[in-house]
Order: structure tokens, then C-alpha cells, then sequence
């Protein structure tokens, strides 16, 4: 379970907006550029991330079948602006973790209780892959 689709919209209208002015520079936050895989349009969307050494991974609260999920992994990758820095994103990945190890404590407790257990990791680009 992930958060349900009716709220999407709501947050597309009137959170994202806002989010998109300030979450490059939050902790925690980001903006993600990315392209549409078939119209070729530029989006850039507010979203959580955290940084796991060379790799950075998103907790997918609204399931992994979303269209900007999509776009990323078609695309191969995708820019974020956080805390004030461009990072470029290569090789996506999707991972299942029921228990999200891999984010912080707090974070982990608030997606156990959505039930959010699908998670996208993006390496910074120019470094080497897991082997």
C-alpha cells in the first residue's frame, strides 16, 4: 500500500507548486528533471531523496507505476537539484525493502506506516556501478 491515488492530484495541484520553489535547498528534498518518454516534455517535480554513498534512492510513496518513475527508467537516469547542487542520476533501479533499511529512522517509521516498501536508487553519474 502506498498513498492512495485520489490524494495525487491534490498534491500536484496545490503542494508541488509550492515544494518546487523551495525543496531544492531542504534537507531531505529535492527537484528531479526528467523527460517525458514519449512526448519529449521537460518536467520537474519536488520529491524526496537521500544520499547512500554514491547513489541516491527515493522512497516511491505513491508505488512504482507512476509516470515520473517511469520516465526516469526509460530515460536512464535524470538531474536533482538538492541543497543547492545539480547532481546528475544514472542507472535506475527499483527495490523492494519492506523494512526500508535504508532510510533514516524517522523516515522508516512514517513508510512503514503507509506501507511503502518500493524504493528507486539513481547513481551519481561518473561514478562506478556496484559490480
Amino acid at each position: 500500500m502506498a498513498i492512495p491515488a485520489a490524494v495525487r492530484p491534490l498534491v500536484v495541484r496545490y503542494l508541488n507548486p509550492v515544494l518546487r520553489r523551495v525543496a531544492h535547498r531542504l534537507p531531505g528534498f529535492c527537484v528531479a528533471t526528467y523527460r517525458g518518454r514519449t512526448s519529449g516534455r521537460v518536467y520537474r517535480i519536488p520529491l524526496n531523496v537521500f544520499r547512500r554513498g554514491d547513489s541516491y534512492v527515493f522512497a516511491l510513496t505513491y508505488g512504482p507505476d507512476v509516470q515520473w518513475v517511469k520516465n526516469v527508467l526509460a530515460a536512464g537516469g535524470c538531474e536533482i537539484e538538492t541543497r543547492g547542487r545539480h547532481v546528475a542520476l544514472v542507472r535506475p533501479r527499483l527495490d523492494v525493502d519492506p523494512l526500508a533499511y535504508d532510510m533514516p529512522v524517522p523516515v522508516r517509521q512514517f513508510l512503514a506506516l503507509m506501507g511503502v516498501d518500493h524504493f528507486l536508487w539513481l547513481d551519481v553519474e561518473g561514478r562506478p556501478a556496484d559490480g
